[in-house]
């Protein structure tokens, strides 16, 4: 039965390996460029590194993008009008209402007929002139569009935008007339905006016809290269022609690989390229980072930020942005502060030479950011507090600007031809990683980790729940303390989160301020409310502060990893106390074990097996007659060897000598806390 379990479980963690090896590499590889390489990198005002290049095949020079745009923008500012159609019936309608309104009443309003004469004269002109939308007009101002087309009965004319009017404009144009004949009151009193209405429509097609034709006919090439021509030799300057030459050259190369098979070729090699990459990952997973197969989380932490990186760099490197703004290092800061170190700087490599592919410059680029990476993890090694973050953000963009720097010194002969605006680049890629400390706080709810930031704030003994625990309940939070500074001493002994530990050691016991008088360290005055309930019942209160210190981490909103403490601080142990009395009490009887038995698990980690050790060992301490020496190593050596034949240590990955480490550093750590002090002689009268 157990071998069938376990080959059914290995079936099914293969059958996910390779689920997750698929789909890293998919995704990857989607998004990496298609596009033929030319194997030539180059500069402006850069010696030209390689040896003499001969063009094979003809092609022409492209002008220079700036220059392009530069030649559009001219074409668009001074021939480019947008085409706008006016209608006839508009103005018609409008100007027969108005007719229609005066003869009705506005003619009561006005004292002569000059009055309709001079408006009916000014809204034709105004249709004449043509109105069109606020939005249209403000478009045309902000584009620079000195003139529209305006086409009438299948015509078009040429007519300057600043000529026609919007309904705002054409209004406020009725009151400027004879403002000294026709009083503006009086124009006012006949509401003409009622007879105001744009006449002009835009006509996109059309426009977008006439906007195209114009730039069809300038000319993106300025010359050409023959074949078997000369294009540069070794050492000569890539001077504004030879650039704009070897860029042609780029073009037309890509172009011309651009064909069905050649992309196939270019799939297939990513595909064999990112698989073996993701491979390598994966096996060193699992060859010393097997657990995190068994925790989900922690995968797909990984993989969410290899590929993050893969895909992000694929769509910036062909784009405005430039990859070295992109803070790289940010991938071995989140994965030491949740994983480890290790992993963090072979994920960082693996995702850096997987980006190389993309990039413009790889060699340069994976010495920078390997580099980089590698004094990340160096400068953050754990995290405890925000201005470690602030400390490793200044020191990796440093690394990143001496690096490049003494490349630079390597490769050009006159500093003032230095590359200055990588160092601007390097300084946003600083600034980014000071995003760093929010990301860790979204990830940490998003997959359920745990920081030591976040351990360290709640170990503030000033927070609200820890506080109530003092004050309600003095002596377990006196308890917890001791066990706090012995955990964690013992943790740092064997290579354990001391930080985990001290964090768990702390809130272990919050349950028992629901109820404290009925746990001993809590009580005073010689009262023991034990003394009135049953065996069974006082082992039921005592019990329940394992489920009551569940509830009040849920109300809290504690971490899982400090919840894991609180459960597994006494496993699935005995009350032995109200066992052992029951017993005593009805010989013979065979106790209800449940009853007296604590819901669990047992620890499943060195940190939950610590605390249970220093649990037990703490507590029983308070107990004894006298502090010597061996009294001391004699319960230290029974409580935990008690324990371990119980097999409460059976699920945790701690080791026999790991246990025998924790126990000289508890009884060192119980020497020191309970040495007997000197007596003060008294001064003699």
């Amino acid at each position: 039965m157990m071998e069938k379990g376990k080959k059914k479980i290995s079936w099914r963690d293969l059958i996910y390996k390779i689920l997750i090896f698929l789909g890293a590499v998919s995704l990857i590889v989607y998004f990496l460029p298609r596009d033929g390489q030319f194997n030539y990198q180059f500069e402006l005002n850069k010696p030209w590194r390689y040896g003499q290049l001969i063009a094979t095949f003809d092609f022409p020079i492209y002008k220079d993008k700036a220059v392009i745009k530069s030649e559009r923008d001219s074409v668009l500012e001074y021939h480019f009008h947008p085409y706008f159609q006016k209608s006839n019936t508009v103005a018609t309608e409008n100007l027969a209402r108005f007719k229609e309104d005066y003869d009705k009443h506005l003619k009561k309003r006005l004292p002569s007929a000059q009055y309709f004469n001079y408006i009916y004269a000014k809204l034709e002109s105004i249709y004449e002139q043509g109105i069109m939308e606020t939005d249209q007009m403000k478009s045309l101002l902000d584009d620079r569009v000195s003139a529209i087309m305006i086409s009438k009965d299948r015509l078009a004319s040429e007519k300057e935008v600043t000529s026609t009017y919007t309904v705002k404009t054409a209004y406020e144009a009725l009151f400027l007339g004879d403002s000294i004949k026709y009083k503006t009151d009086l124009l006012k009193a006949c509401d003409l905006n009622n007879y105001l209405e744009p006449n002009l429509t835009y006509e996109k097609e059309r426009t977008q016809t006439a906007r195209e034709e114009l730039l069809d006919n300038l000319s993106l090439t300025r010359g050409a290269v023959l074949s078997g021509q000369k294009i540069i030799d070794r050492g000569e300057l890539v001077d504004q022609k030879a650039y704009n030459i070897l860029e042609s050259l780029k073009f037309e190369t890509q172009k011309r690989s651009d064909s069905v098979s050649q992309k196939h070729q270019i799939l297939v090699g990513h595909i064999l390229l990112i698989a073996i990459l993701i491979g390598c990952f994966m096996i060193y997973l699992e060859l010393f980072k097997k657990d995190y197969y068994q925790h989900k989380r922690s995968l797909s932490l990984l993989f969410l930020i290899v590929i993050f990186y893969c895909v992000i760099t694929s769509l910036v490197e062909n784009n405005f942005f430039s990859v070295y703004a992109i803070p790289y290092a940010m991938t071995p800061l989140i994965i030491t502060v949740f994983l480890d170190s290790r992993t963090a700087i072979v994920a960082h490599t693996i995702t850096i030479l997987i980006c190389s592919i993309s990039v413009s410059y790889p060699h340069e680029f994976i010495l920078l950011q390997l580099i980089a990476g590698m004094v990340g993890v160096y400068s953050l090694r754990e995290l405890s507090q925000r201005s470690q973050l602030i400390k490793s953000a200044v020191i990796i963009t440093l690394s990143y600007i001496f690096v490049f720097m003494s490349l630079e010194l390597i490769s050009e002969s006159d500093v003032t031809s230095f590359n200055l605006s990588m160092y601007s680049y390097f300084a946003v890629n600083g600034i980014f990683l000071l995003f760093t400390y929010p990301l860790l706080f979204v990830l940490e709810k998003t997959f359920g980790f745990t920081s030591n930031v976040t351990l360290v704030e709640l170990s503030n003994i000033n927070n609200s729940l820890l506080r109530r625990l003092s004050e309600v309940a003095p002596g377990t939070f006196q308890h917890s303390m001791q066990m706090a500074n012995l955990a964690s001493e013992a943790a740092l002994h064997i290579g354990a989160n001391s930080q985990l530990v001290r964090t768990g050691a702390l809130y272990h016991d919050i349950g028992k301020s629901q109820n404290p008088a009925f746990f001993t360290e809590n009580q005073s005055g010689g009262i023991n409310p034990h003394d009135k309930l049953s065996y069974e019942q006082s082992a039921e209160v005592v019990i329940n502060h394992i489920h009551d210190g569940v509830k009040l981490a849920d109300k809290y909103n504690l971490p899982k990893a400090v919840k894991d403490f609180i459960v597994t601080h006494h496993g699935l142990g005995k009350t032995k106390y109200f066992l052992i009395s029951w017993m005593n009490e009805h010989p013979g009887e065979t106790p209800d074990e449940a009853k007296f038995t604590y819901p669990g698990p047992n620890p499943f980690s060195k940190e939950t097996a610590i605390l249970m050790m220093a649990d037990a060992v703490e507590a029983a301490s308070r107990s004894l007659p006298e502090y010597t020496e061996e009294s001391i190593s004699n319960l230290v050596d029974k409580l935990i060897d008690t324990q371990m034949e119980e097999g409460y240590f059976r699920e945790c990955p701690i080791t026999f000598q790991d246990i025998e480490t924790v126990k000289t550093v508890f009884k060192e750590k119980l020497k020191i806390i309970y040495h007997t002090r000197i007596s003060y002689p008294e001064l003699q009268k």
